[in-house]
């Protein structure tokens, strides 16, 4: 599978099919294998699946990590590969990096898909109470140096709490298997530090309500919300899908009865899959 020297590192990507370009970012703490089960059955489209910056096979350079390092990094390989007119896709993080992607070339963007993504910056109190104390630990000094970078608590504990159903544990392992050092796990410890929660970061707050500004006025590209009854370590709250409803130009929601954890394409790849799918068919996006 191919790697793209980009920067000063590289980001190994996964890909499929040919025509419209349509791109799927993972967030933390999983990789491109995120998508294994989703890419096959979205039909027509040049299916792309990067990692992420020091996160599965791409390169692991000597940085710290920021949200802005991981946007510098994605917005090279765009431009390696002369990726235009993109459809995107993302989970998780992968969902605000797709965001502040098209908030800052829009001309390059012609639609959004999105679940369990970070959408907008939140108090301590709208963060799901379940995970508000998890939370608080890792962003101590410290503390969160011992549970993500020590213990690998976010991979061999964090994921499979947060799926319904007990991981395969190949599954498992092709995603610990990219940090077998306490050095190779420093993107899965910033990445929870760098939650927009009560004002801080201020940086990634700044980033997020820049490219909320967008979604508000974009309405010339469709967006999708793809939705689950909320299970084990969802965020999408009914809350915070109403308040995509008000703040997101063309924005339309595939809700889905069935449960899901917080890593929807893990527990639902075909639900997913299809509503994808059909979004794409519906706004002629391919």
């Amino acid at each position: 599978m191919p790697t793209t020297p980009v920067l000063d590192s590289t980001l190994f990507h996964r890909e499929q099919g040919s025509g419209t370009p349509i791109v799927f970012l993972h967030g933390n703490p999983t990789t491109s294998h995120l998508w294994r089960n989703v890419l096959p059955s979205v039909g027509p489209g040049r299916l792309l699946a990067p990692d992420l910056i020091g996160m599965g096979d791409s390169g692991k350079p000597d940085i710290p990590y920021s949200f802005d390092d991981h946007a510098r990094h994605l917005d090279a390989w765009f431009d390696a590969l002369g990726l235009d007119g993109v459809v995107l896709v993302g989970h998780d993080w992968g969902g605000a990096l797709a965001f502040d992607f098209a908030a800052r070339h829009p001309g390059r963007v012609r639609g959004i898909a999105f679940t369990e993504a970070i959408v907008k910056p939140m108090s301590w109190e709208e963060f799901p109470e379940d995970g508000r104390a998890l939370f608080a630990a890792i962003k101590a000094e410290g503390t969160g140096e011992a549970m993500i970078l020590d213990d690998n608590l976010m991979l061999v504990q964090g994921l499979p709490a947060t799926v319904l159903a007990p991981m395969d544990p190949a599954d498992l392992a092709a995603y610990v298997r990219p940090y077998p050092t306490r050095e190779s796990r420093r993107p899965l410890l910033r990445w929870p530090r760098a939650m927009p929660l009560g004002g801080e970061p201020a940086d990634v707050v700044a980033r997020v309500e820049a490219f909320d500004a967008w979604l508000a006025a974009s309405g010339d590209v469709p967006k999708l919300l793809i939705d689950f009854a909320p299970g084990p370590g969802a965020m999408t709250s009914p809350e915070l899908v109403a308040w995509c409803a008000e703040h997101m130009a063309a924005l339309e929601i595939a809700r889905h009865d069935l449960p899901a954890g917080h890593h929807t394409p893990e527990d639902r790849p075909t639900e997913i899959a299809t509503a994808v799918s059909s979004w794409l068919d519906r706004h002629a996006l391919r």
